[in-house]
């Protein structure tokens, strides 16, 4: 049995009300607090729903060293 019937569809509608109360509240907040203060706001992460995968958290970009960039335009420079 799939993972996503063990919710009824009243509570389905109603994750998706509450995503949108709380995404509305989000966006009011951030256009009338302070941009001090609006900066601090993240977005209301969604109610998680049976069967549906896990959101991933973003992958932080990374960044070469000194050493790495050096040996990167030193192989450019001899060839």
């Amino acid at each position: 049995m799939d993972e996503r019937a063990s919710w009824p569809e009243s509570s389905y509608m109603l994750a998706r009300v509450s995503d949108a109360l709380e995404l509305s509240n989000f966006l009011y907040l951030k256009a009338n607090v302070p941009d001090e203060d609006a900066r601090d706001l993240e977005l209301p992460p969604p109610i998680p729903r049976p069967g549906e995968p896990e959101p991933q958290p973003e992958r932080q970009p990374e960044f070469s060293d000194a050493h790495e960039l050096n040996s990167f335009f030193g192989r450019l420079n001899s060839a």
